[in-house]
C-alpha cells in the first residue's frame, strides 16, 4: 500500500524523501478525480451550449480599480496559513508527529508564513496595479455556464466534505460523541453519499441564482460524478483506507500480505491465532494492548467471510488481498518494518474499492458513448442515479459497516439505505423525462 507519497517514490524510484509524507495518495487521488470531473462537465457544458440549450448570463463588474485592502488582506492570510504549515512540514516538523497531527496542530513556520504571505500580497496588488486605469469603468460581461465550473467545483468540494464528515459521524455517532475534535478534523471518516447529497445541494442553489437551468447541468454533470468516483476509489484501494470487503476465506496470508490458496480449516485456525484482533479490536505488544481495528465481533463464528477462487484467467488479488501497510494502521504486525505503517490484515479480504473502479469506469465510458443520442431533460441524470445506486447497493453486500434495524427485522448500512433511495428516484426521473418529452411532441 501507498499511504502517502513517500512510499510511492520509495518503491518506484529507491528514493527515501520523508518530506512527501504530508501527501496523501488517496487526498492526491481525489484532487485528481475533482480536476477529472471539471474537465468533463465543461466539456458537456459547452456541447450543450453549442446546441442552444444553455445561454449567458450578462453581469456588470467595475475594472480599472486598484487592490482593494480586503483582497490583500485575504492574499496574506491563506499565504501566511499555507505557508505557516507547508513550510513547517518540510523543516519544522518534529518525527515524532505524524503530518495529519501537525497539520491540525498550532505548529508550523513563521518564516515561511510570513515569505509566502508577502509573495501573495504582492502578486495581487500586480496584477491589479497592471489594468489600474485614472477613471475605473463599468463594463457588461457575457459569462457562460461553463466559465462557472470553477466556482461549482469549489463548491462542491466545500460542501461535499462537509456533508461526508457529517453523515459519517451521524453513522459513527457513539465514537463522535466520545471526542467530537478528533472525529472532526481526523483524515478519516467520509461517507460518499452525505457528499454527494450536500454538494448537490448547494451547487443546486448556486445555479439558481446565476440562472443556469438547472435539468442541463445536472444532465451534464451525470457522467462527471461517475467518472470522478470511480477515481476517487482508487485512492481507497492504493491507500487501504478501510472501505475493503469481507473476508476471503478461500485465502489464507501471512504476516507480510503474501496471499495464497487456503487448505481446509487454514481459515479457523487463523480466527483462533488472531481471536484477540477480531473480538476486542486488540493485540499484544510487549506489556500494551494496542488497538488496531474498529471491526469487533461478538464471536469467532460472527467473522463475515465468502469462500470464493479466482478464475484461472484472473489474478488472485482481484479476489483476495491483506492491505499490507495500509493508511488506517488496520491489523496485525508486520516483521522488520518500523514505521508506523506497519501492519497487514490478518485475513484476505476482497477488494472492493477496486471493483467499484472498474464498474464505475465502465459505466462511465456508456455514458459518455451514448450522451449525444439522449436528448431528453434529466434522463441522463436519473440514469446516473439508478446506476449508482446499483452499483454500490451490490458493492455494500460485500462490506461491511454500521447497519441500521429497521421494521420487520431487516438491517441496511447507511450507504444501501440511501442507494434504494437513489435507485427508484433514478427509475421515476427517467420515467417521467420521457412521459414529458412525448407529451411535447404530441
Amino acid at each position: 500500500m501507498y499511504p502517502n507519497l513517500y512510499y510511492l517514490f520509495k518503491d518506484l524510484f529507491g528514493v527515501e524523501w520523508h518530506s512527501l509524507a504530508f501527501l496523501n495518495t488517496f487526498g492526491l487521488m481525489v484532487a485528481i478525480a475533482f480536476v477529472v470531473a471539471a474537465w468533463v462537465l465543461s466539456m458537456e457544458l459547452k456541447r450543450k451550449e453549442k446546441a442552444g440549450l444553455l445561454s449567458p448570463r450578462e453581469e456588470s463588474i467595475t475594472v480599472g480599480k486598484p487592490a482593494s485592502i480586503a483582497e490583500l488582506l485575504t492574499n496574506g492570510i491563506a499565504g501566511f496559513l499555507f505557508g505557516f504549515k507547508i513550510g513547517g512540514l518540510f523543516f519544522s516538523k518534529p518525527v515524532e508527529l505524524s503530518p495529519q497531527d501537525y497539520i491540525f496542530s498550532a505548529e508550523g513556520n513563521w518564516i515561511t508564513g510570513l515569505l509566502l504571505a508577502s509573495v501573495l500580497i504582492y502578486l495581487k496588488w500586480s496584477e491589479k496595479n497592471k489594468i489600474k486605469l485614472d477613471v475605473p469603468e463599468e463594463r457588461i460581461i457575457r459569462i457562460w455556464p461553463h466559465d462557472r465550473v470553477g466556482d461549482i467545483i469549489v463548491i462542491g468540494l466545500i460542501f461535499g466534505i462537509l456533508g461526508a464528515k457529517l453523515f459519517d459521524n451521524l453513522e459513527h455517532w457513539d465514537e463522535f460523541w466520545a471526542n467530537p475534535i478528533e472525529r472532526l478534523f481526523s483524515q478519516s471518516g467520509l461517507t460518499f453519499y452525505g457528499g454527494l447529497i450536500l454538494a448537490t445541494i448547494a451547487i443546486c442553489w448556486f445555479a439558481y441564482k446565476k440562472n443556469i437551468i438547472l435539468k442541463h447541468l445536472m444532465d451534464a454533470a451525470a457522467p462527471a460524478l461517475m467518472i470522478a468516483y470511480a477515481i476517487g476509489r482508487i485512492g481507497c484501494q492504493i491507500s487501504g483506507d478501510g472501505d475493503w470487503g469481507i473476508y476471503n476465506s478461500a485465502y489464507v496470508s501471512d504476516n507480510t500480505g503474501k496471499t495464497t490458496l487456503a487448505k481446509p480449516g487454514d481459515f479457523e485456525n487463523m480466527l483462533i491465532k488472531d481471536s484477540t484482533y477480531f473480538l476486542k479490536g486488540m493485540v499484544i505488544e510487549g506489556n500494551q494492548q494496542v488497538y488496531v481495528t474498529d471491526r469487533i465481533y461478538p464471536s469467532l463464528e460472527q467473522v463475515p467471510h465468502h469462500a470464493i477462487k479466482a478464475p484461472a484467467f484472473l489474478p488472485d488479488f482481484l479476489f483476495a488481498y491483506s492491505y499490507p501497510q495500509n493508511v488506517n494502521k488496520d491489523g496485525i504486525l508486520m516483521p522488520s518494518i518500523t514505521d508506523e505503517h506497519n501492519r497487514v490484515l490478518p485475513s484476505p479480504v476482497f477488494p472492493t474499492p477496486l471493483y467499484e473502479t472498474i464498474i464505475c469506469s465502465l459505466l462511465f465510458v456508456i455514458m459518455w458513448v451514448y450522451r449525444k443520442s439522449i436528448k431528453t431533460p434529466y434522463l441522463m441524470f436519473g440514469l446516473y442515479l439508478f446506476l449508482n445506486g446499483a452499483e454500490r447497493f451490490a458493492v455494500e453486500l460485500m462490506r461491511v459497516n454500521i447497519s441500521y434495524r429497521l421494521s420487520g427485522g431487516f438491517q441496511l448500512t447507511q450507504a444501501e439505505l440511501i442507494a434504494s433511495i437513489l435507485m427508484p428516484i433514478g427509475f421515476i426521473l427517467m420515467s417521467l423525462s420521457r412521459i414529458i418529452q412525448k407529451k411535447s411532441e404530441i
